[in-house]
């Protein structure tokens, strides 16, 4: 197993947005494969942004499933 050591306070790093089945986000180093069961939101940028972007859109911090069971989304 590979092990990779990122620096996420480095203000050179740039980040992808991801977001899983679950509608929950991550971020990701930008240069590394996404893992498996996410997706990229089509975000990449430094961490300040990225973590503005999230905290604009993901506005309801419950999984999905657990919306739509309570909502009935």
């Amino acid at each position: 197993m590979r092990t990779v050591s990122f620096d996420f306070e480095t203000p050179e790093a740039r980040f992808k947005v991801l977001i899983n089945h679950e509608e929950q986000y991550s971020l990701w180093p930008a240069d590394l494969d996404v893992p498996g069961g996410w997706k990229e939101t089509g975000v990449t940028a430094s961490k300040e942004d990225c973590d503005k972007y999230i905290e604009e859109t993901w506005t309801d911090m419950r999984p999905k499933s657990l919306r739509i069971a309570l909502d009935g989304e």
